[in-house]
């Protein structure tokens, strides 16, 4: 039986496959399609985090934020530093706030 998957996969799954004595059929992704099926992955991974919130999901979600930045050349420090400055600007998630409405009276749709 043949199972479709159509996906980004991590560098060891096709020898693992391989080695179970399974054939699969996989390819090289270009720069632009790896970069497309990142984004997929990062949606993909995400869900899972919010299926079932554990330790390996958010692993999972984490090396492929890694990836990404790795891919785009943004480091760790710069990370932190966007993180820092927008907590400064905008706080955190801490206080639990849920906004429903804001009536801007200085504004015309």
């Amino acid at each position: 039986m043949i199972f479709y998957y159509n996906k980004l996969v991590r560098d060891k799954i096709i020898e693992n496959i391989k080695r179970k004595g399974h054939k699969c059929e996989y390819r090289k992704l270009s720069e632009d399609e790896y970069k497309k099926e990142l984004d997929k992955k990062l949606l993909e991974e995400a869900s899972e985090v919010i299926e079932v919130h554990s330790a390996e999901e958010i692993g999972d979600l984490i090396k492929v934020i890694e990836t990404i930045m790795k891919e785009y050349n943004i480091s760790f420090d710069q990370v932190k530093l966007a993180m820092e400055l927008k907590d400064n600007k905008n706080g955190s998630f801490d206080d639990r706030l849920f906004l429903i409405s804001v009536d801007e009276k200085d504004k015309e749709r």
